[in-house]
């Protein structure tokens, strides 16, 4: 409820401010497992990830965050999960792979952070996907969100990484290099429009 209510407001924000525009909504699947790879730019990232879709999206977050009065509570209630500063700790790349195994739908950003932009993805998308059989969406956020200016989000084609289900460093390697060449793709095409 409290999910629903949020994104609600958020569309209300998104939509007023920075006059969002979802593209491509139908190939993100209706059911099952799903790994939404997005670029990431800024805080407000994650929210304009999920806002569009109907389903319910979970993050990672800082686990700092989950110490600050009413904010920790709110992003637990929201679906965020904690991760450890400095690196994923094991038990949240278990709970990521069991939520995946239950069919929800996680937004990760391969970049790492929004200071590595532009940057090699890591590794970890790719290696939730792989160890949880998940659907891959390239996702791009196009725009800086500059106040009334056009942000537009782009959710490409779900990516077969099956050639790369060996799962060793190459091949996680090679499989996070196809998820930020899609993502990099899709947003020089409609950085255009």
């Amino acid at each position: 409820m409290l999910y629903r209510i949020g994104r609600a407001l958020f569309r209300c924000f998104f939509t007023l401010f920075f006059r969002m525009r979802a593209i491509g909504m139908e190939n993100v699947p209706k059911h099952g497992a799903v790994v939404l790879c997005g670029n990431h730019t800024s805080l407000l990232d994650p929210p304009l990830l999920g806002t569009p879709l109907k389903r319910m999206v979970h993050f990672m977050a800082k686990a700092e965050l989950f110490n600050i009065p009413v904010l920790g509570s709110v992003i637990s209630k929201v679906g965020a999960f904690p991760v450890k500063r400095g690196g994923v700790s094991r038990d949240s790349i278990r709970l990521a792979v069991q939520l995946l195994r239950d069919g929800n739908m996680l937004g990760v950003f391969p970049e790492g952070s929004r200071n590595n932009a532009g940057g090699m993805g890591k590794k970890g998308a790719a290696s939730l996907a792989l160890k949880s059989g998940a659907a891959v969406v390239p996702v791009a956020i196009v725009g800086n969100y500059s106040l009334f200016r056009r942000m537009t989000i782009v959710y490409g084609k779900p990516l077969d990484l099956s050639a790369y289900a060996g799962a060793s460093s190459e091949d996680l390697e090679l499989a996070t290099e196809a998820i930020m060449k899609e993502i990099r793709r899709l947003h020089r095409t409609y950085s255009k429009t």
